[in-house]
């Protein structure tokens, strides 16, 4: 059977228990045709590169489906029919890779820089953060005088 990619975009508008029972009845709708799920990813409410249908944030649900061809095109019609999906684009993979996309991996990566934020930090580009440049300066300058010595 073939091997398919679909990202959703919800309105921001709905929650995301709506969200979640929108995948549901993709779930279901699939079954009844004879495909299935493989893989789901909530991508969480994310702002849009340019507003599409007069909103600029959207929930993000990637879905790894595996489903003969009719169920696919069932699937594109339903959600073009419902006016809480505002974009939907589907690709034909070879295989579905199980880890988690570089959208959810960047996220964790992200919030653990910001927990390390309250940490010790360094002054930038000065030691102390006042005059550490000049203090270098001059110590190596004692430096190369005790050397010339």
């Amino acid at each position: 059977m073939p091997l398919y990619e679909t990202v959703l975009i919800a309105r921001n508008d709905v929650s995301q228990a709506q969200v979640e029972a929108l995948v549901e009845t993709i779930s279901t709708l699939l079954g009844e045709h004879g495909g299935t799920i493989r893989k789901r990813e909530f991508w969480g409410l994310r702002t849009l590169a340019y507003r599409i249908k007069k909103n600029r944030k959207g929930h993000y649900v990637l879905l790894g489906i595996e489903a003969p061809v009719e169920a696919m095109n069932e699937l594109t019609r339903q959600m073009g029919l419902n006016e809480d999906v505002l974009r939907l684009m589907t690709l034909r993979v070879d295989e579905i890779d199980e880890t988690p996309s570089p959208i959810l991996s960047r996220k964790d990566d992200r919030g653990g820089e910001r927990g390390a934020r309250g940490g010790s930090r360094s002054g930038g580009r000065y030691e102390s953060g006042r005059g550490g440049r000049r203090q270098n300066e001059s110590s190596e300058a004692r430096d190369h005088e005790d050397e010339a010595e």
